[in-house]
């Protein structure tokens, strides 16, 4: 049997259900892909969970740089699954998903609460919070911008009201959009109850994680049971910083789809765009950005702490 990569059998599953009709095309690419989703999660020795644009990637690069020094491995390659460990068995195996939409909500049916008890609910398991409005924004711009038709199109047959990320304004995806302010605020809430009761569960906020970096990925490391150095978190941590991230993603360093660079000429498909703490008030006026506010202060989980104190921290 041919060891396959998950992204060579991710392509197997997509490529020859392209030229069918859409409904099928979705039907059997939710049915195979929620198949290899699952696999990639019991294979894992590690799991994250976070919508994206929670900082999932840049997560996984500072992981990745953290095994490239320890092993000389090449910037250019980054972990996504197995791409490390296939090579070198002691790397492990990562399995990253929002496991909410189409068919990643599978691995999120046996991380929920009151799930049955199964061999995921024992594996070390990161759920990465951010502010919900900070992912509606740069949601809005993954989903008009970056977003494969492929996950696209999934996702719209997830939703009740698909959206056509030709017309659709960054207002009305954040503010009505099926999966814009109100089912991100429901997500985290959702994963932060979720995370609680996993044997080896753990909340790391993407504001700790830019705020104080070092440690934050010290903890997670040690989550994952492995064991860096300060200095070799610290190295990991400076070379993952958003303006050497820019950098190569803008000469064209990566090549894998979580960080390959769209178009060097329109800066709002960039995946290192901005990572700025509190950035949507930059993106709307302050009536929208008081709505946006009330809307999170009253709904999230005040254990997350979002909007519930001075100017919508």
């Amino acid at each position: 049997m041919f060891n396959l990569s998950d992204g060579v059998k991710k392509a197997l599953i997509l490529v020859p259900t392209q030229p069918l009709p859409a409904n099928t095309r979705v039907a059997l690419r939710r049915k195979h892909l929620a198949r290899l989703e699952l696999a990639k999660a019991h294979r894992a020795s590690f799991l994250i969970i976070g919508h994206p644009k929670s900082g999932n990637t840049w997560l996984k690069v500072m992981i990745s740089r953290l095994y490239q020094l320890r092993y000389n491995l090449p910037e250019s390659k980054l972990i996504n699954t197995d791409e490390f460990a296939r090579k070198i068995p002691e790397i492990p195996r990562l399995a990253a998903t929002n496991g909410y939409y189409s068919y990643e909500g599978e691995v999120g049916k046996l991380l929920a609460c009151g799930a049955p008890d199964n061999p995921l609910r024992h594996k070390p398991v990161l759920f990465l919070a951010r502010h919900p409005i900070d992912i509606a924004v740069s949601w809005y711009l993954q989903f008009t911008k970056r977003q494969s038709h492929a996950k696209q199109e999934l996702i719209n047959h997830f939703v009740e009201h698909p959206i056509d990320r030709r017309t659709v304004q960054m207002w009305d995806f954040v503010r009505y959009s099926d999966i814009g302010l109100p089912s991100l605020i429901e997500y985290q809430n959702t994963w932060a109850r979720n995370v609680r009761e996993l044997e080896r569960g753990m909340l790391v906020k993407y504001e700790d994680l830019r705020a104080h970096p070092v440690p934050t990925l010290h903890s997670i490391t040690q989550l994952m049971g492995e064991n860096f150095s300060e200095d070799e978190i610290r190295a990991a941590v400076e070379w993952s910083s958003f303006d050497n991230l820019q950098k190569l993603e803008t000469s064209g360093t990566f090549s894998q789809g979580g960080m390959k660079l769209v178009d060097a000429r329109d800066p709002t498909t960039f995946k290192v765009r901005r990572g700025k703490v509190g950035g949507y008030r930059d993106d709307f006026n302050p009536e929208q950005v008081a709505e946006l506010e009330a809307l999170v202060r009253d709904n999230i989980l005040p254990e997350l702490g979002y909007c519930q104190g001075p100017a919508g921290a």
